[in-house]
């Protein structure tokens, strides 16, 4: 397999751009150097080490913000959701969990930090890093490569590197000459972090090369225990710790022993290790932190089954060659840009969801407690109010078993759950209810019409059924009783009926499916109730009270407190995926409805509408359109219905070029555990699924020359894009198979089947 691309230039988000020219021959991968994507403000993605779904990304944090700033929310820790900022100067560590362009945070377990000279176990300021253990870096001494990274700490002269397996970080630190050198574990660190965050630390010193333990902490998963092992390579001399506990009047007769140097089992809230070595110049000491989620036993067991040895090269080409062949599923031709930003865009879409259980099948549940998987992988980060759109879609078609799995783990997540719903936003061992709807539905409806799931349907619906009427959630009673959620029982009152009423729909083409007719018919009616908060006579929707008259004080334009989540009226207002030739007529037909969106892609959002909605920015509006967040993501593509396929053609292009670019600010918003990313894959190669539980896919514009999907089922589907150029961004006539595709959308079935899909450009629109 080829080497993966090295790091020029990256930038606050940092997951690296991996391009990898695929030739059509079927050779291995041929990287080129190139930054990654991300914003400024927005993406919060990651550089370090990680396989394909993997348990572990390994990765440097740059900066120890707390959450909470004089009793408040402390705002400035938003920039720090995947733990790394590119703009600092330094690194504090490097921890072993994080999240891919979330817009909230937690994880950074278990940091790890090489030092050498005299011992400090604070972290220091970025302003004066000498002050504690982190270091200086510079960007030009920093590499990161698909399952590897690597940075020069400068003030230690240690070089850092790093690799992992599934659910083992390998580190590997070259030092000089010292008899102070030192590896530090901060297990009070960790990203959106407060002083109470931690709720018990347990460490235990096994021998002089192997500690275990685990840590309880208290944040956006409420009860979230990881457990660890940590092997040297080389025996420590000496070792001890620092408690950050505040005093308690009950202080036990633990008390009898100094714990505070070279004793052998440690408890506490806020624990700081460190472990001494002698060093020559030149030495690497290596370290393997193992996690688990049952248990230390099974930390251990993930350590000796998946890294048993010290070969860092050996883990680093096992971690490419994944990667590798998770790349080469899709091969493109395309510009060097599109090239850049497709395989970053594939690369970011296999870091989540991720594998949620040990190397014996063990994970524990909802429940907390401690279960066996049979027959599947278990997995956790389920972000699905973003995903359910575009990335679990792909996956139907790139990684079908995987997404197979997935959908068994989301059961798994039912079955264990007291309140008996499925995941909202599944998180270790925890729902964490962020966001709104119930998109699992989607997925699992998703997946089971397009014959990926392969487990009880019928079971899996009922799971749908009994999460869409559980009545004391998110207005969910008020929703059913009065086919709305009123604007005095829920802030996101409007976005929520929207949201429901497609889930809805997806319970009805499931049971459709199913032969569920009694089913079928009562939310195939329910998939109706967007049309109880489209306010006619403004053409937009709006608010609705209790008494069924719509909020009088309402502005269309701003994002705060106006009944929508992360989004605008303007945006919102075509949020009816599962039924836009309806929407059409409800906005005065064709005409009107195309002229609607030719206004929304062209006016001014002033900075003000937005101003209070931390995940909306700048980057990412075109017009009043907000690419950078997900509620409009299918909205382009609705001039199809409106009888203006060219418009659609010409608007994908634009945000194709204008919210993902090469470079190291590209992406115009969070990836969102790789919602933005599959968007602009599916969107590149020429279609896009909008509404999720229909086999179809609309048609759009292709930017790739060509593409080749290698299916699982052992079929091949290609995409090939005739006089394709940034000019000729529309479409003249598609073939599929040869033969004329009269028509604006593509079945899944037919992408299965295998074949060829064929577009002719031009740089003028075909207006028939």
């Amino acid at each position: 397999m080829g080497l993966f691309p090295k790091m020029l230039n990256v930038r606050f988000t940092i997951l690296l751009q991996f391009l990898s020219f695929l030739s059509f021959a079927q050779q291995n991968l041929v990287p080129y150097v190139r930054p990654m994507i991300g914003t400024e403000k927005m993406g919060h993605t990651f550089p370090g080490a990680t396989v394909p779904f993997g348990a572990v990304q390994l990765s440097p944090d740059s900066d120890t913000l707390s959450y909470e700033f004089n009793g408040k929310y402390n705002g400035d820790v938003y920039r720090y959701c995947a733990g790394y900022k590119y703009e600092n100067k330094t690194i504090v560590g490097f921890s072993h969990t994080h999240f891919s362009g979330t817009g909230h945070s937690d994880l950074g377990d278990f940091l790890i930090m090489p030092t050498q000279g005299a011992l400090q176990l604070n972290p220091g300021t970025e302003s004066n890093p000498k002050s504690g253990y982190r270091s200086a870096f510079s960007h030009a001494n920093e590499v990161a490569e698909a399952g590897y990274y690597k940075v020069k700490l400068d003030d230690h002269s240690i070089l850092a590197e790093l690799t992992a397996s599934n659910r083992v970080g390998l580190h590997q630190y070259t030092f000089p000459k010292s008899d102070q050198s030192h590896i530090i574990l901060d297990l009070t660190h960790g990203i959106y972090n407060y002083e109470d965050k931690v709720v018990w630390t347990y460490v235990r010193v096994v021998n002089d090369t192997l500690i275990t333990g685990y840590r309880q902490t208290n944040g956006w998963a409420r009860t979230r225990t990881v457990y660890f092992a940590l092997s040297f390579s080389k025996p420590f001399k000496s070792y001890g710790q620092q408690s950050l506990d505040k005093p308690q009047v009950y202080k036990g007769f633990w008390r009898k022993f100094d714990q505070t140097k070279n004793f052998p089992e440690i408890a506490g809230k806020r624990i700081r290790m460190y472990f001494d070595f002698d060093t020559q110049d030149g030495e690497k000491v290596k370290l393997k932190m193992a996690l688990s989620p049952v248990s230390q036993e099974n930390a251990l067991a993930n350590m000796q089954t998946e890294v048993p040895h010290w070969n860092f090269d050996q883990v680093k080409v096992q971690a490419q060659t994944a990667w590798n062949r998770e790349l080469n599923k899709i091969q493109i031709d395309a510009s060097e840009n599109d090239k850049i930003n497709f395989y970053t865009s594939l690369y970011h879409a296999f870091v989540n969801p991720t594998v949620y259980m040990d190397a014996n099948g063990q994970y524990k549940g909802l429940d907390q407690g401690v279960h066996q998987a049979s027959g599947f992988t278990n997995y956790t980060t389920f972000s699905l109010w973003d995903t359910y759109r575009a990335l679990h879609p792909f996956f139907n078609i790139i990684q079908p078993s995987r997404n197979n799995d997935m959908v068994q783990s989301m059961i798994k997540h039912y079955d264990q759950s007291t309140l008996k719903m499925l995941p909202i936003w599944s998180h270790y061992a925890n729902d964490n209810w962020c966001m709104s709807g119930y998109h699992s539905v989607s997925v699992v409806a998703d997946a089971i019409i397009k014959g990926v799931y392969k487990g009880d349907a019928g079971k899996a619906l009922d799971a749908c059924i009994a999460t869409s009427n559980h009545r004391d959630y998110e207005g969910i009673g008020e929703y059913i009783d009065k086919g709305y959620v009123p604007a005095t029982v829920n802030s996101n009152s409007v976005s929520n009926t929207l949201e429901y009423a497609y889930d809805d729909w997806c319970i009805a083409q499931l049971a459709r499916k199913l032969g569920r007719q009694d089913v079928y018919d009562t939310y195939r009616k329910r998939a109706e109730n967007w049309k109880n908060v489209y306010d006619k006579s403004i053409n937009f929707m709006r608010p609705r009270l209790t008494d069924g008259t719509f909020k009088k004080e309402f502005d269309v334009y701003s994002t705060h407190g106006q009944g929508f989540i992360e989004g605008n009226s303007w945006n919102f207002s075509f949020f009816v995926p599962h039924d836009p030739a309806t929407l059409v007529q409800y906005m005065g037909g064709p005409t009107k409805f195309a002229a609607r969106l030719d206004t929304l892609f062209a006016m001014n959002l002033p900075d003000k509408f937005f101003a209070e909605t931390e995940d909306i920015t700048r980057e990412g509006i075109i017009g009043g359109y907000i690419h950078g967040n997900e509620p409009a993501h299918h909205v382009a593509y609705l001039y199809n219905w409106a009888g203006q396929p060219w418009k659609t053609q010409e608007r994908i292009r634009m945000i194709l070029r204008m919210q993902y670019k090469p470079t190291p600010d590209g992406l115009g918003g969070n990836d969102d555990c790789g919602q933005m990313s599959a968007w602009y894959m599916f969107s590149s190669m020429g279609f896009y699924p909008v509404s999720p539980g229909s086999e179809e896919y609309s048609l759009g514009s292709p930017s790739v020359r060509s593409a080749k999907l290698q299916l699982e089922n052992g079929q091949t589907f290609s995409v090939e894009a005739i006089n394709q150029s940034d000019k000729n961004v529309y479409v003249q006539k598609v073939l599929l198979n040869g033969k004329p595709l009269n028509q604006l959308t593509i079945s899944h079935s037919d992408i299965l089947k295998g074949g060829k899909l064929t577009f002719y450009m031009s740089a003028k629109p075909t207006k028939k």
